[in-house]
């Protein structure tokens, strides 16, 4: 009898522990999914998913970046806060955006405007394998003036092309493809990048074989605001190497543009010639690009002037400048400037 007894409760254990050990495998196999799942989907529209320094629950608007049209007629990028988007197709959000009496007009800067015809709608959007955005736009889309063409092309370009998913973009009317634009008929078949360039300056380069497209960024001003003005040019690199020929450029200042503000002294030069090592460029300038001597300080917007032109170059991840005779820098803070200063770093104009 008390062998019977002692028997149940050893096999009654038994079960209890098998049961448990049953338990705890379902448990650990609810909590750890496969390696290999995929947690982020395919949008063709460009989800938010492609940038995820923007998803914070908490979020109602999200900073970005676009290309409108200052008091000057130039194009120029403002960094606007925009309502985090229900739909998460980013691409469109930017391009409504651009239009004429659209969401932007509250939150236009003083003095910019937008710069697709009013009434434009953006009926589709497919962003292709190769990096190419192609854009659907409405007929309204036809309604601007000769000399807006470039404007609008440059503005879509580098609006879109914020996103590192996009390389180009293709414009459709309606549901047809242009193989040019509507108005003045700038070729676009084979699509529209930033390579085309922004506010392009007519070089004075003679042989254009020798020399090479650069996007150089000089301040202006509206109300006493200042913003940075992107501009293409063409620079000779037969002498000496192109950096130094997109410095000697800067020193030179925005040429006819008198609405660019010219942010070095003249006397200012390069001591030696600029240096690439690991994604940095070094540069050894003379004393005169000093706004102080005795505090050995160089003001924000020439730093800023350097580091957006040069970083514009894709080989080139920061700038590291030195003067001659001078053991520290500072910024007009008074922070040193003994590191290089990375890409993307500058300050940028925020309008909310």
């Amino acid at each position: 009898m008390h062998k019977r007894i002692y028997l149940s409760w050893i096999i009654l254990i038994i079960l209890i522990i098998l049961t448990g050990c049953f338990k705890g495998e379902q448990t650990m196999g609810e909590i750890d999914p496969p390696n290999e799942a995929e947690t982020v989907e395919k949008n063709d529209n460009l989800s938010e998913e492609t940038k995820p320094e923007d998803k914070e629950s908490h979020s109602t608007t999200v900073a970005r970046e676009l290309y409108l049209i200052d008091a000057n007629g130039m194009v120029a990028p403002q960094t606007v806060e925009l309502p985090f988007p229900e739909s998460k197709e980013v691409a469109k959000q930017v391009l409504e955006y651009l239009v004429r009496g659209g969401p932007i007009t509250p939150l236009l800067p003083n003095g910019f405007q937008a710069v697709l015809p009013e009434g434009t709608e953006v009926l589709g959007l497919t962003l292709q394998d190769d990096g190419t955005m192609v854009v659907d736009l409405s007929e309204e889309f036809k309604n601007y003036e000769a000399k807006d063409e470039q404007k609008i092309l440059q503005a879509m370009t580098y609006t879109l092309t914020q996103f590192d998913q996009i390389k180009k973009i293709k414009i459709w009317l309606n549901g047809h493809p242009l193989d040019e634009m509507p108005v003045d008929g700038t070729p676009i078949s084979e699509g529209y990048s930033r390579a085309n360039g922004i506010n392009i300056i007519h070089s004075e380069v003679a042989d254009l074989l020798m020399s090479e497209a650069v996007t150089l960024h000089f301040p202006a001003e509206y109300n006493n605001t200042r913003y940075y003005v992107p501009v293409t040019k063409y620079v000779g690199k037969s002498d000496t190497n192109l950096y130094e020929s997109v410095v000697n450029s800067l020193l030179n200042g925005p040429g006819h543009y008198a609405n660019l503000i010219h942010v070095f002294n003249l006397e200012t030069s390069l001591v030696d010639s600029p240096v690439l090592e690991d994604g940095i460029l070094k540069l050894v300038f003379s004393e005169d690009i000093l706004k102080n001597k005795d505090q050995a300080m160089i003001s924000d917007e020439v730093m800023e002037t350097l580091v957006r032109s040069l970083t514009e170059l894709d080989e080139v991840e920061g700038v590291d400048i030195k003067v001659e005779n001078m053991e520290k820098l500072v910024n007009e803070n008074g922070e040193s400037l003994n590191t290089p200063v990375m890409k993307g770093k500058e300050a940028k104009q925020k309008v909310s």
